[in-house]
């Protein structure tokens, strides 16, 4: 079998200075947080594409903004209301000027904020696209992380 050389590219964007995509983007994962620690789930859902798809924490794709916002709705007033949480953006990366890739952690945490977990309980990754100026969420899979033994 013959087997061609490829050279391997770099999709790291460096063409522009991304601060102000960085703190766009760290402000939505924010308002995602804030929404849910507030039971408001279009805060919570308000940076999402009316195609996106998420891959929540038991494995379930919802896909569509409506369906999304049927599902935080049905959330936080059910199984989620009294459930709290810290996120931390832990890093982003820019493949072009209008797309990037994040990654948060996520804690839970009491009512006050204060710590219940000591490790991250969720990693997510998020699929970023900017449109007309905004950043909104394409895509978000969300990953359990096991407590250690």
């Amino acid at each position: 079998m013959s087997e061609t050389a490829y050279e391997r590219p770099s999709v790291e964007d460096s063409t522009v200075d991304h601060t102000a995509d960085i703190a766009a983007i760290q402000q939505l994962v924010t308002d995602v947080e804030t929404g849910y620690n507030t039971n408001d789930a279009e805060l919570m859902v308000s940076g999402f594409t009316a195609d996106a798809a998420a891959g929540n924490a038991v494995g379930t794709i919802i896909a569509g903004y409506d369906t999304l916002l049927d599902s935080a709705r049905r959330g936080l007033a059910g199984f989620l209301a009294d459930e709290y949480v810290r996120y931390a953006v832990t890093d982003i990366v820019f493949l072009r000027p209008d797309i990037a890739i994040a990654h948060k952690t996520a804690r839970a945490v009491t009512e006050h904020g204060e710590l219940i977990d000591r490790d991250p309980a969720m990693v997510a990754l998020y699929v970023l696209v900017r449109e007309d100026g905004r950043w909104w969420v394409a895509a978000r899979q969300n990953t359990p992380v096991p407590a250690p033994a």
